[in-house]
């Protein structure tokens, strides 16, 4: 598998800043290294150009006739390698070389079908979603049991207007779209991968956290919907404010360090095994992170952005550059040592060794591209920098295509997540 071609710029005028991209992917299909003949496009913009959603998909796909399917969304910033659009207009598109039996775009229009009706088997899913959508978490969880491994990787859209997501299918895999123009609003859509029998291309998709935990681990003893009453058999509400040190005596400071705190959710079957990671303070994948919404006195309670239930684990915890930072770096390294391998030519090790400015793309590293999707809460601001999260990525991963875009919830394996990034590399067995 050859290295996907990909584009990116910013511009006030959506159509200069789609000329860039068309010239950065027309030198991409140039070049040896990269695919020469690929059919998948992925597209996400910033919400600075939502209104001419239609526009440049219609423009992209008469310049890029070769390309039969697009999928994507909107975010209030995009990424791509080393590289963040924040509060800027902006788009990013990386193709994809795939055999047009190994995916399937899907939407609202055209639902993914059942894995028993035979049609087509996905093994996994990209799903971009509308956070408006009722019941979006649950919708989440039913396509993750569409496919074979129960895993599927994308996130919220973000607007500050209009969301928009992008599927279309030229090689009519959208049965019964009919007229549609490939931009729609609500519901899900993405794109449905199978797996590859031949080992020929995979997928191995990582979830980094960005919050710390302030508290130990406790079970939920006695809880009301989303109203948590008793935490290890004591009241939740006395138990999170002597982990955070405050008192209702003192309303303000005690309000202003509850707005700052989150609590992270788990199921014992969850917990992670780790040790490691247990030790730095450091949350697993399977740690969902939920805000504080409010108090219940009378109760001793803690309302939490979620439905509780007894026997659920919780931690009460904070946002944490550093945590984020040393997670994010993690999850880098599992996909780099896996994908790498163990004996090296002095070839090929001096080449995955060079200085980051030179740490151009090489097949010892298997990544023909990545698929990179934060929390809009993340991002350069959050860990110091402009582009700092995707530099991190840059120098754990190397030169490789990459886009995505930052989220209003991010999703991996049946789970709608919060604070977190989930990083998607397309792998290549030679």
């Amino acid at each position: 598998m050859k290295l996907f071609p990909y584009g990116h710029a910013t511009h006030p005028q959506w159509q200069m800043a789609a000329g860039l991209v068309l010239a950065q992917l027309r030198g991409c299909l140039a070049l040896p290294a990269y695919a020469s003949a690929p059919t998948l496009a992925l597209l996400y913009i910033t919400d600075h150009y939502v209104a001419q959603a239609q526009e440049i998909l219609d423009h992209l796909s008469a310049e890029l006739p070769f390309i039969t399917d697009w999928s994507g969304t909107v975010g209030i910033g995009i990424a791509s390698n080393n590289v963040e659009y924040f509060d800027e207009p902006a788009l990013a598109v990386m193709l994809c070389e795939l055999p047009h039996g190994h995916y399937r775009v899907f939407s609202g229009v055209s639902p993914l079908p059942p894995a028993r009706s035979g049609l087509f088997t996905a093994h996994t899913a990209l799903v971009h979603a509308d956070a408006a959508t009722p019941d979006v978490a649950e919708l989440i969880a039913e396509m993750a049991a569409r496919t074979e491994s129960g895993y599927v990787f994308g996130g919220l859209a973000s607007s500050r207007s209009a969301v928009v997501q992008f599927a279309l299918s030229g090689h009519g895999n959208l049965t019964g779209q009919g007229a549609a123009c490939g931009v729609f609003s609500g519901g899900l859509s993405g794109v449905a991968f199978a797996r590859d029998a031949s080992g020929g291309m995979g997928l191995m998709s990582r979830v980094t956290q960005g919050c710390k935990p302030v508290s130990a681990t406790y079970e939920i003893t006695a809880c009301d919907a989303n109203v948590v009453m008793e935490l290890d058999g004591q009241p939740a509400l006395e138990v999170m404010l002597a982990d955070l040190g405050v008192s209702l005596e003192q309303p303000r400071e005690a309000l202003a360090r509850v707005r700052n705190t989150l609590v992270g959710l788990s199921r014992d079957a969850d917990l992670p095994s780790d040790a490691a990671r247990q030790r730095s303070g450091q949350f697993g994948a399977d740690v969902l992170v939920r805000h504080l919404i409010g108090l219940d006195p009378a109760r001793q309670g803690i309302a939490i952005a979620d439905v509780a239930s007894v026997g659920m684990k919780l931690a009460f915890c904070e946002r944490n550059a550093q945590a984020a930072r040393a997670d994010l770096v993690r999850i880098c390294a599992e996909i780099r040592e896996e994908l790498e391998p163990e004996e090296q030519t002095l070839e090929v090790a001096s080449a995955l060794n060079l200085p980051e400015a030179q740490s151009a793309p090489h097949p010892a590293r298997r990544i023909a591209g990545a698929i990179y999707v934060s929390c809009s809460g993340r991002g350069g601001p959050h860990f110091g920098a402009p582009s700092a999260e995707l530099q991190i990525v840059r120098r754990a991963l190397g030169d490789v295509p990459l886009v995505g875009f930052f989220a209003g919830g991010e999703i991996a394996r049946n789970h709608l997540y919060g604070y977190t990034g989930v990083l998607t590399v397309f792998t290549s067995a030679d």
